[in-house]
């Protein structure tokens, strides 16, 4: 049995459910099951989403760490060739 990646933030997440709808389209897993992770993906994603709405009510600039999206070493490379020119 592989060990299951952990789903850091929200990019994982939807490769997470892209996985899981390849796998159930290809009969690796069943509806149910499939059924249950994107129940429990939706409740994430409407974790985060109320966290976004109250830090628009309370006019917070607190940071959802589990939305930010850490930039590729080829994005990196390419914001450092961008801040020397």
């Amino acid at each position: 049995m592989e060990k299951e990646k952990k789903v850091e933030n929200i990019e994982d997440l939807r490769n997470d459910l892209l996985r899981i709808y390849t796998d159930l389209r290809s009969g690796k897993i069943g509806l149910r099951e499939a059924k249950e992770q994107a129940n429990v993906s939706g409740k994430i994603i409407a974790s985060a989403k109320l966290q976004l709405e109250y830090n628009n009510f309370t006019k917070s600039a607190s940071r959802i760490e589990f939305l930010e999206i850490k930039p590729s070493e080829n994005e990196k490379a390419q914001n450092q060739s961008e801040t020397n020119l």
